[in-house]
């Protein structure tokens, strides 16, 4: 039998699959550097989504709260405000309730607390449903703040705890600098400290309701703080910032940043679009910059002082 020539002898045994091992880890390895490329791109080129968040930035110092934290915070101060109590009351109530509730109106606690005092309704805080009113709330524990003589002057555990009983009264003493730091922005004391950003990407909001804005600074800060809405648009609310029985300049600036922070912390549930005071606003479309130098001539700076509340149509 004659020889096979050499180019055309059989393959070696195993051969095909050698080849198709190489080509397998080959179409592995590029369909995972163009996933790693993709997610590169992605990553440097997309930013991470916004959440929504609020801050408190002063004297150094930074608190992060969520939105529902902030909106309870800003009634508790509103409450306090609306009865002519000074910022050591709102720092007191506040420390009081970062303690039993993490500013947060919680519908369970211990045995039949509530609230975001966890206050009881068979201790004769009202009825469970008047509990979980941050607003009624908030003044049944001022009616019992008040009536400490000299509470301002009490090392904070002590007024908190004649108003609470808590088991736990040294707790409290843990939050009071944040509680300070957090009252010294809702008394609008340190002007442009709270501010709150919304989600990115989220979809349009609409349907603000002024009347909602009106009803709600009226109930919170009670009737003097006379909101009206504006006659240029059916969507504002203009406040007046001066202060009832003290239009002193000082009292008017601090009186006014008190109503416009209350309204950021409340941006999210109001659907508020724009918060305006003297020559600076807060937009929700431009929140992750907080509160800014408002643009001449665009009618962001607000006549007489007053804060100007827009919601979204």
């Amino acid at each position: 039998m004659s020889a096979v020539p050499k180019s055309q002898s059989t393959p070696a045994k195993g051969a095909p699959k050698k080849k198709r091992g190489r080509l397998f880890r080959f179409v592995t390895a590029t369909l995972v550097l163009i996933g790693l490329a993709g997610y590169a791109v992605h990553h440097f080129t997309t930013s991470t989504p916004q959440q929504p968040g609020c801050t408190v930035t002063a004297e150094g110092r930074t608190l992060t709260l969520e939105p529902q934290q902030a909106a309870n915070a800003s009634t508790i101060a509103a409450v306090a405000s609306s009865r002519d109590l000074p910022e050591r009351a709102v720092t007191i109530a506040l420390a009081t309730s970062m303690q039993e509730s993490g500013l947060r109106n919680l519908d369970h606690g211990d045995r039949d607390s509530r609230g975001l005092f966890q206050q009881r309704p068979s201790q004769g805080w009202g009825t469970a449903a008047q509990i979980m009113d941050p607003v009624h709330a908030s003044n049944e524990f001022f009616d019992g703040l008040v009536k400490i003589r000299g509470y301002s002057r009490l090392p904070l555990t002590v007024a908190a705890q004649k108003v609470q009983k808590s088991g736990f009264p040294q707790a409290y003493a843990k939050h009071e600098p944040d509680a300070t730091l957090l009252a010294s922005a809702l008394t609008g004391r340190v002007s442009a400290a709270l501010s709150c950003t919304t989600a990115s990407g989220r979809t349009t909001v609409t349907g603000g309701d002024p009347a909602a804005v009106r009803a709600r600074l009226t109930r919170e800060f009670g009737s003097r703080v006379a909101p009206k809405a504006l006659a240029t648009t059916t969507h504002a609310v203009a406040v007046p910032s001066a202060a009832p029985g003290n239009e002193t300049q000082g009292a008017e600036q601090q009186r006014g940043w008190e109503l416009a922070q209350w309204a950021v912390a409340h941006a999210h549930e109001l659907k508020v679009e724009k918060v305006s005071f003297r020559d600076r606003e807060w937009q929700a479309s431009d929140s992750a910059k907080g509160w800014q130098k408002a643009s001449t001539g665009t009618g962001s700076v607000t006549a007489a002082g007053d804060v100007t509340i827009t919601v979204a149509q």
